[in-house]
């Protein structure tokens, strides 16, 4: 399908007004919700080295934003070893989220900003979904980590889905579960590959540079991008949206 939401007029505004009113918030989980990526980076570059990959030396964070950060497990066993039987890779990949899921029991802090992010949510009465690759145990692991078990009323994981990101298939999942438009929703998203799974889904994106560069995240097609949700980009959008939304209920 052609992506025609990169050329909104919001492109690199810092403005959403343009949704008024809202009516959903769709979230990325891993680097999203929380800064986890550090985690999958130390598991990744461990276990690694311990089965001789790049010659034994350890990959660099470098490596790990381009070749491995935001990918769906399936596609990372491929990709990471073409000549292993896909079984022996999978099993690869499934042993280091077991070992991912250790690190995050005891070191994952949620994102900055992301409580006053929930309320003001909350507050407008707003529907939300957690849209994410990660396997359904650290899907959960994370959301109960972070205290949000209660508040997202969907979870969707994208190898339930036809397709996983970077397809649009489980945003458009979560549109569907939550009966909203994407005309009246965004997301939030850290990687490249979530990032063009929400403009081909036809929702503005807003990207969060935790780990990844801002100019990859921006390609992508992202709106604009900010630092973490306390950051004064994000907070002049939603108040935009509100003095919009006002206006707009109030000429029914």
């Amino acid at each position: 399908m052609s992506i025609s939401s990169n050329s909104s007029p919001a492109k690199n505004s810092c403005s959403l007004s343009f949704l008024a009113p809202l009516g959903a918030i769709l979230f990325d989980i891993d680097g999203t919700l929380c800064d986890s990526d550090p985690l999958h980076y130390y598991a990744f570059r461990v276990m690694l080295q311990e089965v001789g990959f790049n010659g034994g030396k350890p990959i660099t964070e470098e490596f790990f934003v381009k070749h491995i950060s935001g990918g769906h497990n399936d596609h990372l066993a491929r990709t990471l070893f073409p000549d292993w039987e896909f079984s022996k890779a999978l099993k690869f990949i499934e042993d280091k989220e077991a070992m991912f899921r250790r690190l995050a029991s005891e070191q994952l802090q949620p994102m900055k900003g992301l409580d006053k992010l929930c309320k003001w949510i909350e507050d407008h009465g707003l529907k939300r979904a957690a849209v994410t690759n990660a396997p359904r145990p650290n899907a959960e692991l994370l959301i109960s980590k972070i205290g949000l078990t209660d508040f997202f009323e969907i979870l969707v994981i994208g190898s339930e889905c036809e397709r996983a990101k970077p397809y649009p298939d489980p945003y458009l999942k979560g549109l569907q579960a939550l009966e909203a438009s994407p005309k009246r929703t965004f997301i939030f998203e850290d990687s490249v590959s979530g990032i063009k799974a929400g403009v081909a889904a036809g929702m503005p994106v807003v990207g969060l540079a935790t780990r990844n560069p801002q100019k990859l995240l921006e390609e992508a097609g992202a709106t604009f991008v900010i630092k973490d949700f306390n950051d004064p980009k994000l907070w002049t959008a939603l108040e935009e949206l509100e003095r919009e939304g006002e206006v707009t209920t109030g000429t029914h």
